[in-house]
């Protein structure tokens, strides 16, 4: 089994592909946290963290690319993120 530590590397790595569209908008993304239960707690920077686009960025984006790369990690969150209003 993979340490941790190796783990939130290959999460860095898996991050690191989002970055440059984030980064394009203003934002960023950064690890607040790898449970033990293997749940990933991110928080979405800048404009990222106030975009209303920022929850389906999130889940299209940087939840498929993290589950997709790193089989390891169960859920993927965003700390500061709201879901949006239905209508």
């Amino acid at each position: 089994m993979k340490t941790k530590a190796e783990i939130l590397a290959r999460i860095e790595m898996s991050l690191d592909t989002m970055r440059p569209y984030l980064k394009n908008d203003g934002g960023n993304v950064e690890v607040v946290e790898l449970t033990d239960d293997m749940d990933l707690k991110l928080r979405l920077l800048g404009n990222c963290g106030t975009c209303p686009q920022s929850v389906f960025t999130m889940k299209a984006g940087i939840e498929e690319a993290v589950l997709k790369s790193v089989p390891e990690v169960k859920n993927v969150e965003a700390v500061n993120l709201t879901e949006p209003p239905n209508f």
